[in-house]
């Protein structure tokens, strides 16, 4: 089916591969919806719409490898084993894919807080400044505390019939579990599509062009920014317009054109220096970038 930019929770599960197995249904699941999946062991590359409610993405069952990207950006790789989740916030839609590594069925469970008990989460935590709160994007991250909240609203799922007040006391310790400790203060009003704060953006790039000839590393540079890869790769490209594995090729490029015209060091010289050792590969960004082959470019200066 064609799959919109943004759908609601009750509708999401539709969009996934696999079969739902089982869900909250009934008017105790107001301000919480959950759902369970069954997926097929190899998934090729499926499109999941954004939802404006704050959701987990939880593995109850068996262990993949799976990969997410943005806008068709480059590819994130995370494993996952039991017990492991995704929580996802508002956004674009986004691309996905994966593969199971062992023989057992593999079964996630989605969870859904609709925003006015996740909003009730954020004063209760930040008061008078839960306007400017945001929840943090996070991959393939493991919470023992959480998934314990998570399997007893599970287990109220597959019930006859839940008792509201019970769902609505663990859906409110989710979500305030969640404001503790994966959401942060930041200058952007919430709803809001966030970029990298300046700051830290500052200090990123400054970092990538004193270790541009060094392989890149999005895991490296999400861990200095404090941010899951899939998080920190999307806000940098809204901050500077292009991925972060883009950015090191044009502070390598530069580089190299700095060097061409001041020095004259060998071609093959100035692409090892700014981190090629195959000069095939270099000339042919450079020329990509400049429209000129290297030792053209110096010729022309």
């Amino acid at each position: 089916m064609p799959v919109p930019n943004t759908t609601s929770a009750e509708a999401l599960h539709r969009y996934a591969v696999g079969k739902k197995i089982a869900g909250s249904k009934g008017p105790a699941w107001r301000d919480v919806q959950l759902s369970v999946l069954s997926l097929p062991p190899v998934a090729e590359t499926f499109t999941m719409p954004a939802v404006t409610e704050p959701f987990i993405v939880w593995t109850t069952s068996g262990e993949a490898e799976t990969q997410e990207r943005e806008n068709h950006g480059p590819w994130v790789t995370s494993r996952l084993k039991k017990g492991a989740m995704f929580l996802t916030v508002a956004g674009a839609p986004y691309d996905f894919r994966y593969r199971t590594l062992t023989p057992e069925p593999y079964e996630v469970v989605l969870v859904f807080l609709s925003l006015p008990l996740f909003n009730e989460a954020l004063k209760d935590v930040f008061g008078a400044n839960a306007t400017h709160a945001r929840l943090r994007d996070v991959s393939g991250f493991e919470d023992a505390h959480l998934v314990v909240l998570l399997q007893q609203l599970k287990d109220e799922a597959m019930r006859p019939r839940a008792s509201r007040l019970f769902v609505r006391g663990i859906a409110q310790a989710i979500a305030v579990h969640l404001a503790r400790n994966y959401a942060a203060l930041g200058d952007e009003v919430r709803g809001e599509s966030p970029a990298l704060p300046g700051f830290k953006l500052r200090r990123i790039t400054e970092w990538m062009a004193e270790h541009r000839a060094e392989e890149f590393s999005l895991a490296r540079l999400a861990e200095q920014a404090g941010m899951s890869e899939f998080h920190f790769n999307r806000l940098f490209k809204r901050a500077t317009g292009v991925p972060p594995s883009q950015y090191q090729i044009k502070l390598r490029l530069d580089a190299a054109r700095r060097l061409l015209r001041e020095t004259k060091r060998s071609v093959i010289a100035i692409a090892n220096e700014v981190g090629y050792s195959n000069p095939s590969h270099f000339a042919q960004l450079f020329r990509k970038e400049t429209g000129l082959a290297p030792r053209d470019y110096r010729r022309e200066r």
